[in-house]
């Protein structure tokens, strides 16, 4: 990938205009018809059902699939410059499933879940394995006679298969309550009520998305190769173990609150690149925009296809992106 240094904000314009559309017209679309009577007596401080569907469960859950696209796509990028490897995410590097297994156990085993405000032991549990995998992976791709990419995508898919085979054992330690109640969670959902999910993402995810938009300049750098960054100036190891961190905390966000959603981080970086260049400085804000929009179009797909029931989000996305996902590494 060889990036180029022309800045454009007229694109960024335009994603944040789809961004932005995404967030006003898909509150509206549903299995329920909503009254625009309902919802202005709703504003003027009525309580109606509609305005209760529109203000306490559509406009959080699409909020929620905003950020969570965006944070899984600006993450996908990143870890695609860092390992030089365009079929890098966190689910085919194993980094969701790590992060899956760490949540599940803390939802899900007796006397785990704690929570303290809008922090709770999931998200730590989800971050401590998205870590743990990170690790893993940083220390394959650093090996003497660096692994192929296949390679690194068959042992992120490897423990993808593990931390789910680990999750089906954690099963039969369970209630059968329990595992009904997270069955949706491990399929990737957004089933929310209420801005709390939203602030227990921002918690994590926002941190995690700071540190990776800082480093957008270094991006640009390493993406020639280790060896052009270095002459360039870049320090390569702290830019690695800040995407490092920044990676970790943002897809323990987006799986402690809405389970591992796949292919998101991988397709849209590389439409936005085919779109707007190689620039970090315009793919990283570029992916968060179209990123959150097209989850939330998925979102609102997976809400209205079967109406009145409703598919998980991650249905969706695995469906879309698995055909993608297969084109990409033929090309490879």
């Amino acid at each position: 990938m060889t990036p180029t240094t022309t800045h454009r904000p007229p694109a960024i314009l335009l994603y944040a205009g789809v961004f932005v559309l995404a967030g006003l017209v898909l509150p509206w679309i549903g299995a329920e018809r909503l009254h625009l009577p309902d919802i202005l007596a709703f504003a003027r401080g009525d309580h109606t059902v509609y305005g209760l569907i529109l203000f306490q469960q559509r406009v959080p859950r699409v909020l929620l699939a905003l950020v969570v696209g965006g944070a899984l796509a600006t993450t996908g990028a990143t870890l695609q410059v860092l390992f030089r490897n365009p079929l890098a995410e966190p689910w085919t590097l194993g980094v969701s499933g790590g992060a899956a297994l760490g949540a599940f156990m803390a939802q899900t085993l007796p006397g785990v879940f704690v929570a303290v405000g809008p922090l709770n032991s999931t998200q730590s549990l989800a971050l401590l394995g998205a870590m743990l995998v990170m690790a893993l992976v940083l220390l394959f791709s650093r090996r003497p006679g660096a692994i192929s990419t296949h390679t690194l995508l068959l042992a992120g898919v490897t423990i993808s298969v593990i931390s789910g085979g680990l999750m089906m054992l954690v099963t039969y330690f369970v209630s059968p309550f329990a595992f009904v109640a997270i069955h949706r969670w491990m399929m990737g959902g957004l089933d929310v009520v209420g801005y709390g999910d939203l602030l227990s993402f921002l918690m994590l995810g926002l941190p995690g998305l700071l540190i990776l938009a800082s480093r957008s300049r270094e991006y640009n750098h390493l993406a020639l190769g280790e060896d052009m960054a270095l002459g360039h100036g870049v320090n390569v190891m702290r830019v690695q173990r800040l995407t490092f961190v920044g990676a970790g905390l943002t897809t323990a966000a987006c799986v402690a609150i809405a389970g591992p959603i796949a292919f998101v981080g991988m397709i849209i970086p590389h439409v936005v690149r085919r779109l707007s260049g190689f620039d970090s400085r315009v793919v990283l804000p570029a992916t968060f925009l179209l990123g959150g929009a097209s989850l939330a179009a998925c979102d609102a797909v997976a809400r209205t296809v079967l109406a009145p029931t409703e598919l998980p989000v991650g249905v969706i996305t695995a469906v879309l992106g698995g055909p993608v996902f297969l084109y990409l590494l033929t090309r490879r």
